[in-house]
């Protein structure tokens, strides 16, 4: 009795690379980019003041952010580049100092 070969398909690594590739999605709320056309009042209002992650062909393409969140976001962007700032001015040698007198100012 002989037993018959199956075949196997065989796929390609660059397949299955791009098949197990899987998209973090950083908000609660997602919709596509046609149905945010349709009705983006509608979008917003269903996200109840979260973060909406718009997707194209199933991938993020953008977020749409409340107003509040994204103003506290570029806040504390500011304070830490403003505390980068500092430590770096912090952080000098006696050499790099200059000595002024107050009448020279």
């Amino acid at each position: 009795m002989t037993n018959p070969k199956k075949k196997v398909k065989i796929v390609p690594n660059k397949i299955l690379k791009r098949i197990f590739i899987i998209t973090r999605i950083l908000a609660n709320y997602t919709t596509s980019i046609s149905e945010l056309k349709k009705s983006p009042s509608s979008v917003i209002e269903n996200a109840n003041g979260e973060s909406i992650a718009i997707l194209n062909h199933n991938k993020p393409s953008a977020y749409l952010v409340p107003s509040d969140v994204y103003e506290n976001m570029m806040e504390m962007l500011d304070e830490y580049y403003l505390m980068q700032m500092v430590k770096e001015r912090l952080d000098y040698k006696e050499s790099d100092l200059i000595e002024v007198s107050l009448d020279e100012l």
